[in-house]
């Protein structure tokens, strides 16, 4: 069995591409980082080391490397000939890649078996996303490929880049939406197939994706280095547990969850962002702040969704007055969003960063706190 994974990163190998090595998939990794490419083509092996109560170390071996952006024939026939593309590079790079995995798709022969397209993105509905650039003027080809969504969830903090080795946390958890394969479901051993992924994907989604947040940008304006630290602190603990019981509140409702376990759930979420041997920066997780505060992310997904209810997300607001006084000169995102909030009133603002217009029940929370930076 072969695999193409697109991003050769440290989600990429330490989770993705060991998932699919362990199921007994050859891995070709596809990036266009050409130094880590280099890496890759001339070692035979590496290693993924966990750190936590259930460590374990974990030796990959039987995989290649295709710099795309070199040798974009040499991704294209490994598309051809895969049975499974996965991919782990952001969803803002989505459509980067689809040029390439629609030709893969073109170059199939015919009569081959459809090719299984999951993304692997912190996002919802990112293969959904992905089959909509890759098909985009490409219709005939949609028979070729079965996409299906995915949840992902393991912590992978920043790495020394000087080899390819990589320390991962000993948690993981890798959801598939079996659905759409109609019985045809790719071999994945390491991975959880359900039929309904919503609730798996808005569980990681509003808990550990908002949790983190939430620590990065309380504790980025506390003055905090790492996440751990900024969890050391009383003032950002509380904020951050409070938010989750905000998310709580609306996962145990809207998909009938047990709460004793939810809360548990919860628990072991936090326990993982305190783990030291895992050092990660609050402005790290904080990049990007303009993604993580749109419609459907992290924070005001649920935001809205309890407003619309009739409750009040305080905890949920506060985290996003604590992400609009993120500013870090050498990411891009965090820049334009200082830009923004000097240009644009509140409501200006709330509107193009948040996609909340006036009229919704979350609105006037959202204006305030834009308005008090």
């Amino acid at each position: 069995m072969r695999a193409v994974h697109f991003g050769a990163g440290n989600i990429g190998r330490g989770f993705i591409g060991l998932l699919l090595h362990e199921a007994g998939y050859h891995v070709t990794f596809v990036d266009v980082n050409a130094e880590l490419i280099g890496m890759l083509q001339a070692v035979d092996s590496y290693a993924v080391t966990e750190v936590g109560p259930d460590a374990r170390r974990h030796v990959v071996t039987g995989f290649d490397a295709i710099d795309s952006r070199a040798d974009e024939a040499a991704a294209v026939r490994a598309i051809a000939e895969a049975d499974v593309v996965t991919c782990a590079v952001g969803p803002t790079v989505l459509r980067f890649i689809a040029p390439v995995i629609r030709a893969g798709l073109a170059a199939r022969p015919d009569g081959a078996a459809p090719l299984a397209v999951m993304a692997c993105e912190n996002a919802i509905g990112a293969s959904d996303t992905l089959a909509g650039h890759v098909l985009e003027g490409a219709e005939e080809l949609a028979s070729r490929a079965v996409f299906a969504n995915t949840a992902v969830d393991r912590i992978i903090p920043a790495q020394d880049a000087s080899g390819v080795d990589v320390v991962v946390e000993d948690f993981s958890e890798w959801s598939i939406d079996r659905t759409p394969f109609a019985g045809d479901v790719p071999a994945i051993d390491g991975a959880h197939m359900v039929d309904d992924l919503t609730p798996w994907i808005e569980r990681k989604l509003f808990t550990v994706n908002t949790g983190h947040a939430t620590t990065a940008y309380h504790g980025f304006l506390a003055g905090a280095e790492t996440i751990a630290d900024a969890l050391a602190l009383p003032a950002v603990r509380a904020e951050v547990e409070a938010a989750l019981a905000e998310t709580s509140a609306l996962l145990v409702e809207r998909f009938g969850l047990d709460a004793d376990e939810h809360a548990a759930y919860v628990a072991r979420a936090i326990q993982r962002f305190e783990n030291r041997a895992l050092p990660d920066t609050c402005v790290r997780i904080g990049r990007q702040p303009l993604r993580k505060l749109s419609r459907d992310e992290r924070f005001i997904r649920p935001a809205a969704a309890l407003a619309e209810q009739g409750a009040h997300p305080h905890a949920l607001v506060r985290a996003v007055g604590a992400a609009l006084a993120f500013d870090v000169a050498d990411d891009e995102q965090a820049v334009e969003l200082q830009r923004l909030l000097r240009d644009l009133e509140p409501a200006a603002f709330v509107a193009e960063v948040c996609g909340i217009a006036e009229g919704h029940p979350l609105q006037p929370a959202l204006v305030e706190v834009v308005a008090a930076r």
